[in-house]
């Protein structure tokens, strides 16, 4: 005989407005064997609530499900639900390292684990990644992904070393049903210049639920402190989100923080890493293999290389140069890009206007500490809505009309790094530009949730 007891879930929204398929987490009182349940909510839906199997106790089950609702709303949990059931499934994959293509009734994304070749096409994370009712992969061609991670190691200071590109990751199946998908990616960091980063382990937490329009994700990284951009960073990343419109296109072309922007336009230390390159291409005595190769394509066209070239050759994992080499150099860019960066030329700017990115200095802005920001298409009203449950000190957004390529990342000048480790980060899209701000709030303030418990011995 199982011990069970029916339940009533109270589901209050703190702010005004509809929530569209959002993630519930409730833990009931009693054993509830089996995988889904049905609930009942106080407009009559019946709604499926997946078990958690590893929130769940010998005294106690845990549950999520989503719900669409204004204000209040009951759930009533039932029985094990009966019959098929809509929700989260698999699609065939694109990519030959593709872990998962899901179709969550929202999205339709893939998840790869990386194949560590040092290039685009290699790294880890959303390879693929489209809202299902626009029908736009906004990363076509599978060579950037969503949800890298980069500083402190993809540093001057520590030989950029690029995690996405340049390592795998084993990914974990933390929860798997039709409401849920938690996926645990695993991996370490390969070794740079510094010996404060050598040996370091990170895990990055997935989590995306049917039908909702935006995902959840958390970084947690080795402890660590070493010095960038010379400041003292003690356990900041910097999480790298890329997109890619073609050449002449963009898929977002405007940056806004939730309480106004405070920015500064351009990127020197990357006109100082090109500068370096070219230095490098006329003067270096390197006779390896890789040194030519890198010759022959940056000769070819200094201006129509791919940006990847530039750092590429002076990182310590793709060893084009030796170690003494790349520091020597490496040292010159800092010292120059960390003068010029702070120069009275680059003026700190105060909007409350949307900022057209791609029509400023190397169409690079460095934006103050936010904790709510939005990319979007100014004719289409595409967005991108990120919350991070700690501010970021720091952003870099890029808007590159040329090659089509939009960042997003938690970095300042010089790939310092500015985000919290441990942070969580949610990411809506949709057509949201007139309601971006709402919908940030939304993914701050999720419901409350109580549970009131009805004993009932079966």
């Amino acid at each position: 005989m199982t011990t069970t007891t029916t339940a009533t879930v109270t589901v209050t929204d703190p702010l005004p407005g509809k929530r569209r398929n959002e993630p519930i987490v409730f833990t009931v009182p009693g054993a509830y064997p089996g995988d889904l349940w049905a609930a009942r909510t106080s407009a009559g839906e019946l709604v499926p609530c997946q078990r958690l199997r590893t929130q769940t106790s010998e005294d106690e089950t845990a549950f999520v499900t989503v719900l669409s609702f204004e204000g209040t709303t009951e759930l009533e949990v039932l029985g094990a639900w009966e019959g098929t059931v809509e929700g989260i499934t698999e699609l065939n994959p694109r990519e030959e390292d593709a872990f998962a293509r899901l179709d969550t009734g929202y999205f339709d994304l893939e998840l790869c684990t990386g194949t560590a070749k040092g290039t685009g096409s290699s790294k880890w994370g959303l390879r693929h990644f489209a809202a299902k009712h626009e029908g736009i992969d906004l990363l076509p061609t599978g060579n950037n992904a969503i949800g890298g991670f980069y500083g402190p190691f993809f540093t001057p200071e520590n030989g950029l070393i690029n995690p996405p590109e340049h390592t795998t990751v084993e990914v974990e199946v933390i929860e798997k049903g039709p409401v849920l998908h938690h996926y645990r990616m695993h991996g370490t960091v390969p070794d740079g210049l510094l010996d404060e980063l050598r040996d370091k382990s990170f895990t990055i937490d997935w989590k995306f639920t049917y039908g909702t329009p935006y995902f959840e994700r958390r970084y947690q990284v080795d402890a660590f402190q070493t010095v960038i951009n010379g400041r003292s960073v003690t356990d900041k990343i910097t999480v790298g989100d890329e997109f890619e419109g073609g050449q002449g296109e963009l898929v977002f072309d405007r940056f806004e923080a939730y309480q106004g922007t405070q920015f500064r336009a351009g990127d020197p230390y990357a006109e100082e890493l090109v500068k370096m390159v070219s230095e490098t291409i006329e003067t270096s005595a390197s006779t390896t293999e890789k040194f030519s190769e890198f010759r022959h394509h940056l000769t070819a066209g200094m201006e129509s290389a791919h940006w990847d070239l530039y750092w590429r050759l002076f990182c310590a994992w793709e060893r084009v140069l030796d170690e003494d080499e790349i520091r020597e150099r490496l040292a010159r860019v800092r010292a120059a890009s960390h003068v010029r960066a702070d120069l009275p030329e680059r003026p700190w700017v105060i909007t409350d206007a949307p900022i057209d990115v791609s029509a400023a200095s190397d169409e690079t802005i460095f934006p103050g500490a936010a904790s709510k920001t939005v990319e979007f298409h100014s004719r289409t009203g595409r967005a991108m809505v990120w919350w991070t449950g700690q501010p970021s000190g720091t952003f870099q957004i890029v808007q590159r009309r040329q090659s089509g390529w939009v960042n997003w990342g938690s970095n300042g000048e010089n790939e310092c790094p500015e985000l919290p480790v441990g942070t969580p980060i949610k990411t809506a899209y949709g057509h949201f530009v007139p309601s971006w701000r709402h919908v940030a709030d939304q993914l701050e303030q999720p419901p409350t949730v109580t549970v009131t418990s009805h004993p009932d011995h079966a």
